[in-house]
């Protein structure tokens, strides 16, 4: 039996040898997805980008690595998606058995009452004196699916992108929590800035109203003076509980992110302290495929519905198998391991091929041909995203900065009004309108200018994710 079975396994392998050949030709990712640059970007051909640097190193404060830290260590999505990774790889490492014959081990008993009046029946009388016939079996079987038509090696492809896939996503997934606490923790910056400049206006609010109380005592304003002070100051008061309000929510949120219950969080440095990066290297859009993990992941989506192409493709081959068995048997147990006298062993060989069920075959090759198309479009429309979120960031970057060059000059001009106008309302010179007026607009530039801030480090910080940066 053995010679038997080394004939058959040679004569499968020769033929794998002879006739494997790929059955579907593969979809490449289509190289005209990117264009040659980006929007508001001069034309360069350097490929060195910002989003090579290391998160540790784009980000410089240290309360920002701080959260980042918690948060890629005990954020519960992150920690998830790494489990998705190890299910994967699991799948990939049992692929890998796909060309490994199936060897199982059995033990069988039976036992067998025929009727007096059947052949059986009689001639078992006639031979053993008994109505009945036990079978007892032990031994091993083996089963093996020739790789032909390149099916296993398909399963095995596809089952390491999806592996690789995986990891593309907690990638992602880590790009997009870590410009989330960046983006957070800039913000309860501005809060925090914001908060302080309330109180500042309160304070100046408070000092104009005692002036106006003083003139009205002197008989020099009307009641209405003082009640339009009255209600501006209060205006500023409720920006302070407002803002407060803001700061705790904020706080929360990055709490979730950081996996930790709502608390407060640390703050060692000024919003104004802040300096705001110009980053100019973004490297070429092509470079998105290497660098962004969400490009790459729907990279690795075509070549996995590459793989099932074939896969589908192969089933409508014939399929060679080859099954085995060998072991000992007895109608007796007293003689179950009797050797050689109770050895048995068969062999077989053959080519199946699909004949009533070709058309569900075939429909499903159709759909995983389907499905690749739908791949490549996803890819492309993956890179037209990408894209557009690293011209965007370009444009915020750019206009942001000469909105804050703007900004920066009103808020001077106005800071020098409230100086000038306090010191002509207390000599008589001006009304205490444009006294009111001048402060109203003082707040609400100040407030303005501390939120274009948060908005500069939020636009590099999108840049360096859109780029790719953030999951070194």
């Amino acid at each position: 039996m053995k010679n038997y079975i080394t004939k058959i396994v040679t004569f499968a392998i020769l033929i794998t040898t002879l006739i494997s050949c790929k059955v579907s030709k593969d979809v490449e990712t289509p190289k005209d997805a990117f264009p040659e640059n980006f929007r508001n970007a001069s034309v360069s051909s350097d490929t060195t980008s910002i989003a090579d640097l290391e998160w540790k190193n784009f980000y410089t404060e240290q309360d920002i690595i701080k959260l980042i830290d918690s948060a890629i260590a005990r954020n519960n999505d992150l920690q998830i998606a790494q489990k998705n990774i190890e299910i994967a790889q699991y799948r990939f490492t049992q692929s890998k058995w796909g060309n490994v014959p199936q060897v199982n081990l059995f033990v069988n008993a039976s036992t067998s009452n025929p009727s007096d009046n059947s052949f059986t029946g009689m001639n078992l009388n006639q031979a053993l004196g008994q109505k009945h016939i036990d079978d007892y079996s032990a031994g091993a079987s083996l089963s093996w699916e020739a790789d032909i038509w390149g099916k296993i090696r398909n399963q095995k492809k596809g089952a390491y992108a999806g592996y690789l896939q995986s990891e593309e996503v907690k990638k992602a997934l880590q790009t997009n929590i870590i410009a989330n606490v960046s983006r957070g923790y800039y913000n309860l910056l501005m809060l925090d800035a914001q908060l302080e400049i309330a109180r500042q206006n309160l304070k100046l609010n408070d000092s104009t109203t005692n002036i106006i109380k003083l003139k009205y005592d002197a008989g020099q304003v009307t009641s209405l003076a003082i009640q339009q002070s009255e209600a501006q100051k209060l205006n500023s008061a409720q920006l302070i509980p407002l803002l407060e309000q803001n700061i705790a929510i904020q706080e929360n949120a990055l709490s979730v992110l950081t996996g930790s219950f709502p608390n407060s969080k640390e703050r060692t440095i000024r919003l104004s302290a802040i300096e705001v990066k110009h980053n100019t290297a973004i490297g070429v859009p092509s470079s998105l495929v290497s660098r962004r993990p969400d490009v790459k992941s729907a990279e690795l989506a075509l070549q996995t519905a590459n793989a099932n192409v074939g896969i589908t493709k192969a089933d409508l081959y014939p399929a060679l198998r080859i099954t085995a068995q060998g072991g000992v048997n007895s109608f007796e147990t007293s003689s179950w391991f009797t050797i050689p006298a109770s050895l048995f062993g068969t062999v077989a060989g053959g080519l199946t091929q699909p004949i009533l069920n070709n058309k569900k075959v075939r429909t499903q090759y159709n759909i995983a041909v389907a499905e690749r198309e739908k791949a490549v479009l996803s890819f492309r429309q993956q890179v037209l995203i990408a894209v557009s979120e690293v011209s965007d960031a370009l444009v915020k970057v750019e206009k942001l900065q000469q909105q804050e060059t703007f900004l920066n000059e009103k808020v001077k001009t106005l800071q020098q009004a409230i100086k000038n106008s306090n010191l002509l309302f207390k000599n008589g010179m001006a009304e205490y309108l444009e006294v009111l007026t001048a402060q109203a607009n003082l707040l609400q530039s100040e407030l303005e200018l501390a939120d274009i801030k948060r908005q500069q480090l939020t636009a590099n910080t999108d840049l360096y994710r859109a780029l790719g940066g953030g999951w070194k």
